[in-house]
């Protein structure tokens, strides 16, 4: 287990500052550049793979991922802050093969032997890519308490039957981890695991890649499971134990949501004032505007305000508190500040800003999505508000200065 990263009050070590630069440097020089075909594959994946291959050879490559699987190494913190600067471009994500963290750890924490011997390897050099399947159209996918896809053993086998979607990358993935039904008797928690499904299983059916927002293609995907049929070995993570592994994956994955966010919002923000300083409009500049000063003032300071939080929240989960608060605060609030920063970006572009000349349209639709994946807004706020009452129920306050 990695050691928690040494605490530099809210700032990345020397190290890590040099490290952010490098990528910041890459991503504008070989991802920015090309990140409309990246996104869009026109050129059948040619510039994703060549500007992977650039990443890999200058040691920029999976940084998330421990050493010894053949990432690089990064402590928790570390890597978030690094995570900020890959959110600057929606495409770096997937050019420096971070795409694939949160399924490979679940993998090396929870898989059995042959399972991180037979995945892992293509997992960790981009050979292969993950999905996971949670959610469902006909239950809410707020509550996965409710979720009716089932597994049962027969002739010692799992037997799947579902329907999922939403399963992001599974139209390209060698593996779908397929959250399901295994302890239908059990308390509510305990009722799920996680089961690990190739994607050329019999039964396994990719009905469709769903249209959102604007994205024609896309890698959101609809599936059916009829009689799927994997090894009783399949399941990652002991049997009853899929909520649990699956918020151990989620909560870090939020810091790391929010930290890119934090790029994006970061790079709306540099382009609002580029734009701001000129722009000429009814005789001076917008940066003269009193209106456009106040979208910069309330921008820098939802961005800082978000980006405290986040680090707060990082903190609070590398030195192992319990940071269920601090992850849900980050999560709607980051959410809201990405999108509120890119509206003004956009405003003050005014008609430019709506075309697809600037990466601002893209970023207004991307981002959201955000108040809706990894738990919406209002269950984030719903547990927020849970917790802190619970502690007055208790005779306690909820007083952050004085957690330990």
């Amino acid at each position: 287990m990695t050691q928690p990263t040494e605490f530099h009050g809210f700032q990345p070590s020397e190290e890590t500052a040099l490290l952010r630069r490098r990528v910041r440097s890459f991503i504008e020089t070989w991802v920015i550049p090309f990140e409309d075909a990246m996104i869009d594959g026109n050129d059948d994946g040619r510039a994703l793979k060549q500007v992977q291959e650039r990443a890999q050879e200058q040691g920029l490559w999976a940084l998330g991922l421990p050493r010894e699987i053949g990432g690089g190494g990064l402590p928790f913190l570390d890597y978030v802050y690094v995570n900020e600067i890959i959110g600057r471009s929606e495409a770096a994500m997937v050019a420096l093969g971070t795409h694939q963290t949160q399924d490979t750890l679940m993998l090396y924490r929870y898989g059995t032997e042959e399972q991180k011997r037979r995945w892992i390897p293509g997992l960790v050099d981009g050979s292969i890519w993950p999905s996971v399947a949670m959610t469902e159209p006909e239950v809410a996918g707020s509550d996965p308490t409710l979720i009716q896809t089932s597994a049962e053993i027969k002739d010692g086998q799992w037997v799947i039957n579902g329907h999922k979607w939403f399963a992001t990358y599974a139209n390209k993935a060698a593996f779908t981890t397929v959250f399901c039904i295994t302890d239908p008797q059990a308390v509510s928690h305990r009722r799920a695991s996680m089961i690990l499904v190739p994607t050329d299983t019999a039964g396994y059916e990719i009905v469709r890649v769903v249209k959102t927002m604007g994205h024609q293609g896309g890698n959101h995907c609809e599936l059916r499971l009829k009689d799927v049929r994997v090894p009783v070995d399949s399941l990652i993570g002991p049997r009853g134990e899929g909520f649990r592994i699956a918020q151990g994956r989620l909560g870090p994955g939020r810091i790391y949501h929010a930290m890119r966010w934090l790029g994006q919002a970061q790079r709306a923000f540099d382009l609002m004032c580029q734009r701001a300083i000129t722009r000429q409009s009814h005789g001076s500049l917008l940066a003269d505007k009193q209106f456009v000063q106040g979208f910069i003032s309330d921008s820098v300071a939802e961005i800082e305000a978000c980006r405290l939080l986040t680090l707060q929240a990082a903190h609070e989960l590398d030195t192992g508190r319990d940071a269920r608060i601090a992850v849900s605060l980050v999560k709607y609030v980051g959410a809201q500040m990405l999108h509120h920063v890119v509206d003004r970006a956009i405003q003050v572009h005014g008609a430019l800003g709506l075309t697809e000349d600037m990466p601002l349209e893209r970023m207004y639709r991307e981002a959201r999505y955000a108040r809706i994946y990894d738990g919406p807004d209002e269950v984030h706020r719903m547990l927020v508000a849970r917790e802190v009452l619970k502690r007055y129920q208790n005779g306690q306050t909820w007083d952050p200065g004085a957690e330990s």
